[in-house]
């Protein structure tokens, strides 16, 4: 189960504001016309899967829809997938999780069996920088694929995968929303400058969204873990700000700060590496004079330049003969 820090996004997706950017702006848009974002209602709960032996506690949203003429209650299962290496097992485990989330409405009285069980719209929200590469549904994990009179009897749960990673920047500028410029933050965490753009985007977009004072509480919030996962610098950039919206600033005067702080250790980096590399390199050159003259052994020659015994061997195999 996903267990890297999709706690504080499980906190982001505690919002309407926030699942209705998440539908409207990365499902595809014929699932967010049918439905009706003023009724949705979080049923998110921890519920223990037998089959895995855990706990999950994803995010669990109902909202009406309309199609031919007819309202239904739509569950919105979102299973937030944050783990290093894409987990093949995926397309088993949301079918699990659909099947215990369905047990569960049945024990809470929401239903029966007899009634039948509300539709489901699964969704993957995956922000590693890997490639995506696991089934999408659980039918395609079948080999080899049944004869045709046997496909009718095999399983079947496809998912919707919303793969961050999969937006170009002009993607997620066009969507224009804190959710986008939350995507964006993700993207750009390995560039500090691009990291600080993203920033004053998000801030910019939260301040123009009409809840745009609960959001700022939230996004605030997840933004300090998220940078805090960068490191003691970037945490520290964040410290005494309370509100992107508010404190902006002094955001971006201690953003400029850190980033100043990563290209002087970056430049100090680099010098460092640079000498290690011009000793290495003259200890290679007073290895291969020595070679030349003849008058010390390979140990005697490791000892005086500080190379390895292998790399003075691997030296003198190079020398003509």
């Amino acid at each position: 189960m996903s267990n890297h820090h999709d706690t504080g996004y499980k906190e982001l997706f505690s919002y309407p504001e926030l699942v209705r950017q998440l539908i409207e702006g990365f499902a595809p848009p014929e699932v967010a016309a049918m439905m009706d974002f003023a009724t949705l209602t979080d049923h998110s709960g921890s519920y223990i899967t037998p089959l895995f032996g855990e706990k999950f506690e994803d995010k669990v949203w109902s909202v009406e829809v309309k199609w031919d003429g007819t309202r239904q209650r739509v569950f919105v299962y979102l299973l937030l997938e944050f783990q290093s290496t894409v987990d093949h097992r995926l397309p088993i485990r949301m079918l699990h999780y659909v099947a215990c989330f369905y047990d569960h409405l049945i024990k809470t009285h929401v239903t029966t069996a007899r009634k039948g069980m509300p539709p489901t719209d699964p969704v993957v929200l995956y922000n590693g920088s890997k490639q995506w590469t696991a089934r999408e549904d659980i039918y395609r994990m079948i080999r080899p694929e049944p004869p045709g009179f046997m496909r009718v009897y095999q399983p079947h749960l496809r998912y919707y995968l919303v793969n961050e990673s999969a937006f170009s920047e002009e993607e997620l500028a066009e969507r224009d929303t804190p959710l986008s410029g939350i995507f964006e933050v993700e993207k750009a965490s390995k560039d500090v400058d691009a990291l600080q753009e993203a920033v004053q985007h998000l801030a910019a977009r939260i301040r123009a969204h009409p809840e745009k004072a609960r959001l700022d509480e939230v996004i605030t919030r997840w933004l300090k873990r998220h940078l805090k996962r960068l490191g003691a610098e970037a945490e520290k950039a964040l410290e005494q700000v309370n509100s992107l919206v508010e404190d902006n600033a002094m955001l971006a005067e201690n953003l400029q700060t850190w980033a100043e702080k990563e290209r002087q250790k970056g430049e100090a980096v680099g010098l460092q590496k640079g000498r290690q590399e011009g000793r290495q390199e003259n200890a290679r050159e007073t290895a291969i004079n020595l070679l030349a003259l003849g008058l010390l052994d390979d140990d005697q020659i490791a000892q005086t330049t500080g190379l390895s015994l292998d790399e003075v061997k691997a030296l003198r195999s190079e020398q003509p003969h």
